[in-house]
């Protein structure tokens, strides 16, 4: 795992500048589920995920005779936004590579901070061989999403704060696409909160982990259809899976529907806007809430980016 002085170096990394987010929590959604229900809603962090702490830890390593160079990405959004925000903190020039069919609030959160976008097809089976050209071009630092420890380390900053905000959990309930933010998160709860069960969400249509952690091995799926596209990966990341699988318990998935109903939920009684990513640990607590019953459960709500009218026709 992740050592914890690698996390809380990340956190000094950071500090200052990441927002320290709030856990918000509703004595309804208590009631319905039967247990006491901790968010930390990444939402409120810069660039509207929990992106940034990964991306600025990450982009503050480079060296000063690099920063010139500037810094590549691929993303359906929120990993770009991340990058674009802290490049621009740090005077540093970004090209973001994003599906064509981008969600649009997310594709104008990185222009608005000032990064280059180039589209690819997302069916593409290659989505990063544009920016690994760009990169070989021009000698630009390729800032990955999830396998990268510097970033994984930077996302379980959210664990790390999330213990000192509200203590001992018995579940802590993480979105999954590559893995990246359970990888941090896992290494932070299991050195800080020994007994704590760490739980992934995927969606239904892209169970790539749950599957590779049933095959002993990396498995690559088709690229999925779901509207949750900040985890519509085709695979996990190596670095990441060997990590999970040794400190997560399990991985359960949610349907685009029950991802609708929990983005509901989230408005309805903890008053924030979720994107479908965002909500995939509430939606696999309410889609079982007996497996949860009379329990601590910490949930990451990870993101909050989608425009109003996207979101009002989804829900």
């Amino acid at each position: 795992m992740i050592g914890l002085g690698e996390i809380r170096a990340a956190a000094a990394v950071i500090d200052g500048e990441a927002v320290r987010t709030p856990v918000v929590r509703s004595d309804a959604l208590d009631r319905r589920c039967g247990a006491n229900v901790l968010c930390k809603d990444e939402s409120q962090q810069r660039a509207g995920s929990f992106k940034f702490r990964g991306a600025l830890t990450r982009l503050s390593a480079i060296s000063a005779t690099d920063r010139p160079l500037g810094v590549v990405a691929v993303s359906s959004g929120n990993h770009g936004a991340a990058v674009a925000c802290a490049a621009q903190m740090l005077g540093i020039e970004a090209t973001v590579h994003v599906p064509a069919d981008v969600a649009p609030a997310k594709r104008a959160l990185i222009e608005r901070f000032g990064a280059r976008i180039v589209t690819y097809d997302r069916s593409t089976s290659d989505r990063e061989a544009g920016a690994r050209r760009q990169v070989a071009e021009t000698g630009a630092t390729f800032i990955h999403p999830f396998e990268d420890v510097l970033v994984m380390s930077g996302q379980g900053t959210a664990a790390l704060e999330l213990h000192e905000q509200v203590g001992p959990l018995d579940v802590l309930l993480v979105p999954m696409s590559g893995g990246g933010l359970m990888a941090g998160c896992a290494s932070a709860m299991r050195q800080l909160d020994g007994g704590c069960e760490l739980i992934g969400v995927e969606p239904a249509t892209a169970d790539d982990t749950r599957r590779s952690f049933a095959a002993g091995e990396v498995i690559s799926i088709s690229p999925p259809s779901t509207i949750a596209d900040g985890l519509a990966v085709t695979s996990p990341g190596r670095t990441t899976f060997r990590i999970n699988r040794e400190l997560v318990s399990d991985v359960v998935t949610v349907t685009d529907d029950q991802l609708i109903g929990a983005m509901r939920v989230a408005a309805d009684l903890l008053d924030r806007r979720l994107e479908p990513s965002g909500v995939a640990g509430l939606a696999a607590l309410l889609d079982d809430p007996a497996r949860f019953r009379n329990r601590r459960i910490g949930v990451i709500l990870s993101g909050g980016n989608i425009d109003r009218a996207t979101f009002d026709a989804l829900v």
